[in-house]
């Protein structure tokens, strides 16, 4: 609830903000380079020809509490086309077991960086370079990832994306797109396609730029709305919403349907694995509701990258058979995890579970991310 109110607080500092942006031109801004926000198909293709992209987001908590719940949700499943699907994962440093983070990578799953602590005490450049550029290394480090595979990542709390957010991005590219932008869609069967920032969008969490930034991409995470008609950006964040699996599998084909008998903007299922920690029959209907998605020809379920590789180029469902977007590569997992005791920033000791071959120094953390000093 409290990421919703900050969400609805950013989309009204966007509308105050707004006046004095130079509006997005449909003649100038084109694919596969340039994209304005809004409810128009890529391609101008018609609904019918396009696939239905499903975007399964988990937050934070990759660990032996919560992995489980990912093998069982997203193991042996594949897309129309014969790619196995793709989930996005977005990690923050705290509590993270880094042999598990490597295994869904390994399976072909998007690992996209939601910041080292998993807040922000401020918008900084610096606290963008250290929270976000930083934890790319960590990340390539200790899950032994490329970094060329970490193309992503979340802002915290449905933050405004501005000037530090996008020049960190920019920087030596450090990321290409931002996995999760609140959108309050107010037509329900017409959700936003990604979009990029050459300029500042209404209506959307990219504002007031002071300048154009290319090559940069934003997902809008297309709302939910529970039983009683409020939105939320999140699954876990809907409040009125059936207790029993029957019901959440309903409730949960209802809210996808919105967007696939519409113009068939990609459909986000953002969560924290603590929602299926707190109540196991949400995990049996998020299964049970993948079951039904994998049951639909033209539904495909990819990652953040991979969306935007396909509004890039875009391609007719029939296309896709036979031209597809790439698949994520997987392969067998290669991490000897070593575990290590370490002390926190804050004296603390803490066990640290990775893929390098020794321990740090120390525990790696903000201003100190491959735990050298």
């Amino acid at each position: 609830m409290q990421s919703f109110i900050f969400f609805i607080v950013s989309l009204l500092f966007n509308i105050f903000t707004l006046s004095h942006s130079v509006p997005c031109d449909e003649t100038v801004c084109q694919l596969p380079d340039c994209f304005c926000a809004g409810t128009s198909i890529p391609g101008q293709l018609t609904p019918a020809n396009t696939p239905q992209f499903f975007l399964l987001n988990s937050i934070d908590n990759v660990n032996i509490m919560t992995i489980d719940y990912y093998r069982g949700l997203l193991k042996n499943r594949t897309n129309p086309n014969g790619c196995p699907i793709s989930a996005t994962i977005s990690i923050s440093h705290p509590y993270v077991n880094y042999e598990f983070v490597h295994e869904l990578h390994a399976d072909g799953h998007e690992i996209v960086m939601n910041s080292i602590t998993g807040k922000l005490n401020n918008l900084s450049l610096e606290t963008f370079n250290l929270q976000y550029a930083d934890q790319k290394l960590l990340v390539s480090k200790f899950a032994k990832i490329p970094q060329s595979d970490i193309k992503g990542m979340r802002a915290i709390g449905f933050q405004t994306i501005g000037h530090n957010q996008l020049e960190m991005m920019k920087n030596n590219f450090v990321y290409s797109y931002d996995s999760l932008c609140g959108i309050l869609n107010q037509n329900k069967s017409q959700g936003w396609w990604p979009f990029t920032t050459e300029y500042s969008q209404s209506n959307t969490c990219v504002v007031n730029l002071e300048e154009s930034y290319s090559d940069i991409w934003v997902i809008p995470a297309n709302n939910w709305e529970d039983q009683n008609g409020s939105a939320c950006s999140m699954v876990d964040s809907c409040v009125n919403v059936p207790n029993t699996s029957d019901g959440l599998l309903n409730w949960m084909i209802s809210e996808f349907n919105k967007k696939y008998t519409g113009n068939r903007a990609p459909f986000g299922f953002y969560t924290h694995p603590g929602w299926f920690l707190a109540d196991e029959t949400r995990y049996h209907a998020t299964k049970r509701f993948l079951d039904y998605l994998g049951t639909l020809k033209d539904v495909f379920i990819v990652s953040g990258s991979q969306v935007i590789d396909w509004v890039k180029h875009p391609k007719t469902v029939s296309e896709m058979m036979t031209q597809p977007i790439t698949c994520h590569k997987t392969y067998v997992p290669n991490c000897t995890p070593l575990t290590c005791l370490l002390l926190t920033n804050a004296g603390l000791e803490s066990y640290f579970t990775h893929c390098d071959t020794k321990c740090p120094n120390s525990y790696p953390d903000i201003g100190n991310p491959l735990g050298k000093k």
